[in-house]
């Protein structure tokens, strides 16, 4: 993909750290940059637990540096925080953009602390700020240290998949390119100083995943083979079901269907080649994967 992206004229590919003021400052004026869509984070509540402080580092301290460096620029039009509907908790029914924010983890508290700095830079310098609060985004390009590519990439090997605790957890799943038309229509359409939910109709408990994985592999009378329950989580919220009705008036829908989409997800990492980006990946190939341990490997 990014060799693709390369021949784009209107592509440019800057490494750099989100909390190097200075390098953001000096992008936002060669550039001439008049919208930011602000992606960048460390996710996964399995890593934010043993990792929390980096999380803090990245998810706080980097959106405020991004926030700081886009109001002292002053020539955004737009600005797109992308957060989490992990920042809800999940103990609730149906949430709205309204619902009272409730993080349970690490990781989600970054994301809800974050939320209320942009709060803060909407109310206090009038930035142009749009939020949104999104389900687990699954397909193509995802490092596997999650559960969908993670368990593709173990079946692949005749592995197991791990299940936390009874893998009765549901979770609403996404396809990155509805996502990706989402953010589209928010960048477009979206009210300034508005949230917006980008919710997936899916619903579907994690052991759930896993079968329709091994039916897929044609494993699915195997299950006590190839599913592996270990400990859960410190804490794994129940679910994470959200109302994104109001991105619905702007003429947002999911294009692809569970099915569909957990077939070319499928696809892609069955395709030995897709993995090489990674050289580490299958240190994310475990029961609870860590940073650190990521980390680790890489400086060796």
């Amino acid at each position: 993909v990014h060799g693709e992206l390369e021949k784009r004229p209107n592509f440019k590919f800057v490494h750099g750290n989100i909390l190097s003021g200075d390098l953001i400052s000096y992008l936002l004026r060669q550039e001439e940059i008049d919208t930011v869509m602000h992606f960048a984070a460390s996710t996964h509540v399995d890593n934010s637990f043993g990792s929390s402080i980096s999380f803090t580092e990245n998810n706080v301290m980097g959106t405020h540096m991004l926030l700081e460096c886009v109001r002292t620029y002053g020539k955004c039009k737009r600005f797109i925080h992308v957060s989490t509907d992990e920042v809800y908790g999940g103990e609730g029914d149906l949430q709205t953009e309204e619902s009272m924010l409730a993080p349970t983890n690490p990781y989600a508290c970054t994301k809800a602390a974050a939320e209320f700095l942009c709060r803060g830079y909407v109310n206090s310098f009038n930035l142009p700020l749009i939020m949104t609060r999104g389900n687990n985004v699954y397909g193509p390009h995802q490092f596997p240290d999650k559960l969908i590519p993670k368990s593709i990439c173990l079946l692949a090997q005749d592995q197991p998949c791990f299940l936390h605790g009874d893998g009765s957890h549901s979770r609403n799943f996404l396809f990155a390119k509805d996502a990706a038309l989402a953010f589209d229509i928010v960048l477009h359409k979206g009210e300034v100083g508005g949230i917006y939910n980008i919710g997936s109709p899916d619903e579907i408990t994690n052991l759930e995943v896993v079968k329709d994985l091994l039916k897929i592999f044609s494993k699915d009378n195997s299950k006590d083979k190839y599913i592996q329950f270990v400990k859960d989580r410190a804490f794994n919220d129940v679910r994470y079901s959200i109302d994104s009705s109001k991105l619905a008036a702007l003429g947002w829908a999911p294009q692809v269907s569970w099915a569909e989409g957990l077939k070319l997800t499928c696809e892609w990492y069955l395709n030995e080649a897709n993995l090489e980006r990674w050289s580490h990946y299958k240190d994310g190939l475990v029961a609870h994967p860590s940073l650190d341990r990521v980390s680790i490997n890489l400086a060796k």
